[in-house]
């Protein structure tokens, strides 16, 4: 038995399987005939339709904006003034910064 080769249906070939399948004038079986499908991948995208439809018809929120992790930032800043320090010591030395800040 040859095994067959791997299928990408677009979203619209998706979505017309799952409207089938909700309308339910055809049954499962006759669905999975029809459209050369297994029964499971017809029952997740309708499921994924009936959980994906919500959002259709939500109100648009504002994006907002990602949380500022400030306990990072300050590693961040107290490590850039580390190196800072260090290299105007390492300058100092071989006389290439004045004293001037």
């Amino acid at each position: 038995m040859t095994r067959r080769k791997r299928r990408n249906h677009s979203a619209e070939f998706k979505v017309k399987v799952a409207l089938a399948a909700i309308k339910g004038d055809h049954t499962l079986a006759e669905l999975s005939t029809q459209f050369d499908l297994h029964q499971n991948q017809i029952i997740d995208w309708k499921n994924q339709l009936l959980e994906q439809s919500v959002n259709i018809f939500s109100r648009p929120t504002a994006q907002q904006e990602p949380e500022i992790d400030l306990k990072a930032l300050h590693a961040k800043i107290g490590h850039q003034a580390l190196q800072i320090d260090f290299l105007e010591s390492a300058l100092r030395k071989i006389g290439q910064l004045s004293g001037k800040k």
